[in-house]
């Protein structure tokens, strides 16, 4: 035992070393534009972010464990051991230092980094200290709006009063329930972060397909800064060491879904080009939609206060455990489902208004599956209890 942590401390500190040496490279004039001219630049991106992030974690888990900003076990929380918040701090330098060093921004990502910033900072604050849920929603609805007037709006209906007034509001309601869909997902060590991983990825692969140089830049930066993170967050027969908090959820998500609205998927074919984005963020429709629906007849909640505040075991990956599954398993099943429908997305781009609508029921039969699954299992719970 003792031989192995012994290895286990060596590993690390070479791995440390290796680390810093990769940062270094990268940071030597000329690195940068050696990848640019062949052509990889997101190959650099990714990397720099993944480092940023790896690096700068255990320095955010040292400040919040001396400041005691830790996530405490009890009531819907399925962890057994006060663990650091925080860790969306990490991505957030990460995903920020990317953007700034690489030189990738633009009048919209303007708009994107000051809500995102934001949300970020509201977080981080529920995460030191709880706030009301109302000012938490009304936060994310001031940053949706500045986001919104640097440009960064769905582009779909008729250019007149009533097409920008419902434009702003379907921004508006994508924007925050994908924002509090992924909150709700940081309930399993590494699912969030993966989440957004496999999605942002799909994302960029997307942005390659339909020549979108910028939004691939964009998406591989958070595509890394997540990966650097993750090993902190979801260990081998560990529990995460550092948990994102309310504030690398909320940011994640909050900066995933503008990207969604930032892409230009392709205005003559309207359906095929938001089923792309609906595909790819399904996931965090799908728990949204099911849970609301679920808590509604379930008599849980019954006005837009209650269903604003209510918090329960009743998300995917909690149904999911009371099927059988381990939480690791959980993980990768949410994460294998979401990146079927991210290769679908994929697929769609060289397909037609049918091949969407098509897709969509696809999708929508995979998520109907796993509600039978769910209901089965809530059935043979209670037959049991009788």
């Amino acid at each position: 035992m003792l031989k192995y942590f012994v290895e286990a401390k060596s590993a690390i500190r070479i791995y440390s070393v290796g680390i810093l040496f990769s940062l270094a490279f990268l940071l030597i004039p000329g690195v940068q534009r050696h990848f640019d001219s062949n052509h990889v630049l997101w190959l650099y991106i990714l990397l720099f972010s993944y480092i940023i992030a790896n690096v700068t974690t255990p320095a955010v888990k040292f400040i919040a464990t001396r400041f005691n900003v830790v996530d405490k076990p009890g009531g819907r929380k399925i962890h057994s051991n006060a663990t650091p918040l925080m860790g969306g701090l990490a991505v957030y330098i990460a995903f920020a230092v990317t953007i700034i060093h690489n030189d990738v921004y633009s009048p919209e990502l303007k708009g994107v980094a000051v809500g995102a910033t934001i949300v970020f900072i509201m977080g981080l604050i529920d995460d030191i200290k709880s706030l009301p849920a109302i000012l938490k929603l009304i936060v994310q609805l001031v940053a949706t709006y500045v986001m919104i007037r640097y440009g960064v709006v769905a582009d779909f209906l008729p250019n007149v009063w009533w097409g920008k007034f419902f434009e702003i509001v379907i921004t508006m309601l994508w924007v925050i329930g994908i924002t509090n869909s992924l909150n709700f997902f940081d309930g399993m060590d590494g699912l969030a972060t993966g989440l957004v991983i496999v999605s942002a990825l799909f994302m960029g692969m997307l942005a390659i397909q339909s020549k979108q140089q910028y939004l691939m830049y964009l998406s591989i930066a958070l595509v890394g800064s997540g990966l650097g993170f993750l090993p902190y967050n979801f260990r081998y027969k560990q529990c995460a060491s550092i948990f994102l908090g309310d504030g690398g959820s909320t940011f994640m998500g909050f900066t995933l879904a503008s990207l969604t609205i930032m892409g230009g998927w392709g205005a003559t074919e309207p359906i095929k080009a938001y089923a792309m984005p609906i595909l790819i963020l399904g996931i965090f429709i799908f728990d949204m939609l099911y849970t609301t629906a679920t808590r509604i007849k379930n008599k849980q909640i019954s006005d837009f206060g209650e269903w604003l505040s209510f918090t329960g075991k009743d998300h995917m990956h909690h149904r999911l455990e009371k099927l059988g599954f381990t939480r690791k398993q959980a993980v990768f099943f949410i994460l294998l489902i979401s990146a079927t429908l991210g290769l679908s997305a994929l697929v769609l781009r060289n397909g037609n208004t049918l091949d969407a609508l098509l897709l969509l029921l696809h999708a929508v039969l995979i998520y109907l599956v796993i509600v039978i699954l769910m209901i089965r299992r809530k059935n043979k719970n209670n037959a049991a209890s009788t």
